[in-house]
């Protein structure tokens, strides 16, 4: 992957995309893709290179919202823009997912929750409150693309650390944090149904160029995946949460749906990529937008291997393996666009 020229460095910390954090996200998930399937080292590995991008990115945003306050403001109301903030919300939950799978500080899981719920709460009915009301509006095709589902995985990703949380927790509070996790796990999939309803139409019924096309399409896929994987924690769950049991039944049948959905995105997704980059020629650079589309291959091949483990489906075992696989490669090639535009940064700054 190749990176365009990056902007002057006295204009980069303005246009700093705000889904910056789509790589923590995308780092975070690959790092337990590998620990799952017996690669604890390169795991620990990403999880130290995930705090470093973590820390590093939130800097940054403090410092943006300081000298550019403007601009974030803009970034917040856009329709375009506004939803990559919701990965601000996902990175955080991932995040602590990784600390809490690979041996880290269970405090330091916890402050990220707690930090994934206040940031939830705040974009959530911040960002849709304000393009609700907003006066001047872009039409259907301009508006939506498949960053608007970031919010599904910021929703998810908060039931999914909670039900990783919930087994180390008092009685009364592990209740409490099973029954948030299935609150929030249903209106991930009710909010998934009214976004997929518009993506789709917008593929389907308007002209879509291969540069409308943009990676974080991938999140067709990866809200699903995340989705199917905040389902089999709830699954494997019912032991502790007795008002579980009776919706045993249900949570396996919505969560193999989820699975199903986020699987029949993959082929259409891989046709639409060699349309986009084979057909129509458009090159590969480096661009914030593509961990949108790592994320969802780590995804996937952890909540198929928990999947299996949930509803004993050992046929199959073949597809973590191959999309962890795909997700560990997609992760290098976005890393190295990522260090040929510091590179090139830095080059200015001679």
């Amino acid at each position: 992957m190749t990176a365009i020229t990056p902007p002057p460095l006295r204009h980069a910390l303005a246009d700093l995309s705000p889904a910056n954090f789509g790589m923590v996200m995308a780092t975070g998930i690959v790092s337990i893709a590998l620990h799952l399937l017996g690669w604890p080292v390169l795991a620990r590995a990403l999880l130290v290179v995930n705090i470093v991008l973590y820390v590093g990115l939130w800097v940054l945003t403090v410092l943006r919202l300081m000298r550019h306050r403007a601009r974030v403001v803009q970034d917040l109301t856009d329709h375009g823009r506004g939803p990559g903030f919701f990965t601000m919300v996902a990175g955080s939950g991932v995040l602590g997912c990784q600390c809490l799978l690979l041996g880290g500080p269970r405090e330091a899981a916890l402050a990220l929750w707690g930090a994934t719920v206040a940031l939830w709460l705040l974009l959530t009915y911040g960002i849709f409150a304000a393009l609700t009301t907003k006066a001047v509006k872009p039409t259907l095709d301009r508006g939506i693309s498949g960053t608007w589902l970031l919010a599904v995985v910021a929703t998810q990703s908060i039931a999914v650390l909670g039900e990783l949380l919930a087994p180390g927790l008092p009685a009364g509070p592990r209740m409490a944090m099973n029954f948030l996790a299935l609150a929030l796990w249903l209106w991930g999939g009710m909010l998934y149904i009214w976004i997929m309803t518009l993506i789709f139409y917008r593929y389907t019924f308007f002209t879509l160029a291969a540069q409308d096309l943009t990676p974080p399409y991938w999140i067709n896929m990866g809200a699903m995946a995340i989705s199917t994987l905040a389902g089999t924690l709830l699954t494997m769950a019912t032991p502790q949460a007795p008002f579980l049991h009776p919706l045993r039944p249900f949570i396996e049948g919505f969560t193999l749906f989820y699975w199903a959905s986020g699987t029949w995105w993959i082929p259409l997704l891989l046709v639409l990529g060699v349309w986009r980059h084979v057909i129509e020629r458009v090159p590969l650079r480096y661009d914030p937008m593509y961990w949108g589309a790592v994320f969802p291959l780590g995804m996937y091949a952890v909540c198929t291997f928990d999947l299996i483990q949930a509803l004993d489906l050992h046929f199959l075992q073949w597809l973590p393996p191959l999309f962890g696989t795909a997700a560990v490669l997609a992760w290098g090639l976005a890393f190295g666009g990522l260090l040929h535009r510091v590179g090139q940064w830095a080059r200015q700054r001679r």
